[in-house]
């Protein structure tokens, strides 16, 4: 189940989501003060996210609430095929073995000469 994804720091996520977010801003027509006075986030921490990515969790809903994204977020948030209770049992998953890819290369066939010839 290894994917890109697995290969992200923190900070990467970071500086993926806060352009996401501007992106849905500016598509909306929404600008900066305006999401700030709407949400309650302050104007320096919302800068501030679109700049480096970091913001409080409380923040990032509130913004998210006003661009009309926490619809999306909770089901992306819970659309994960596999639910763990604890990070533990989260952590516990990725360290049991793969199955191995069932797909194997074939040998090369003999053509039909080599297999009957003497």
């Amino acid at each position: 189940m290894n994917t890109m994804m697995d290969f992200l720091t923190a900070e990467d996520v970071f500086l993926k989501i806060a352009p996401l977010m501007r992106e849905q801003r500016v598509s909306q027509n929404i600008t900066q003060t305006a999401l700030s006075e709407r949400s309650g986030v302050s104007l320096a921490v919302l800068k501030k996210f679109e700049q480096t990515g970091k913001i409080s969790l409380e923040s990032f809903v509130k913004l998210a609430f006003v661009l009309g994204l926490t619809e999306n977020l909770l089901e992306t948030l819970s659309s994960r095929e596999e639910q763990f209770s604890s990070l533990d049992d989260l952590l516990a998953e990725d360290k049991k073995p793969q199955r191995k890819n069932a797909y194997s290369p074939r040998k090369k066939r003999k053509s039909q000469d080599e297999k009957f010839s003497v």
